[in-house]
């Protein structure tokens, strides 16, 4: 049940697209991509995971913003 059945259970589409040779190639051999489409994959989903952890750290900085919470500074820095 190898990759080629995971990726067809996702819903898979043909596209064609006009991309850099070289960025392609570079993107490849940081995120360790066997082929291209793997790397595409791999870009795509590091974007997607990038967005999610954004949503989930704005989120958690306006529970923080609106819980009027006391901070008290022992240091005496935040004042400066």
């Amino acid at each position: 049940m190898g990759q080629t059945m995971r990726t067809a259970r996702r819903g898979v589409s043909h596209k064609h697209f006009k991309l850099d040779s070289g960025k392609i190639r570079r993107a490849q051999k940081v995120l360790r991509a066997k082929t291209e489409t793997e790397t595409i994959e791999r870009a795509l989903d590091a974007v997607l995971a990038e967005h999610k952890r954004n949503q989930l750290v704005s989120e958690a900085n306006e529970r923080f913003v609106t819980s009027e919470i006391t901070i008290k500074d022992v240091y005496g820095k935040l004042g400066k």
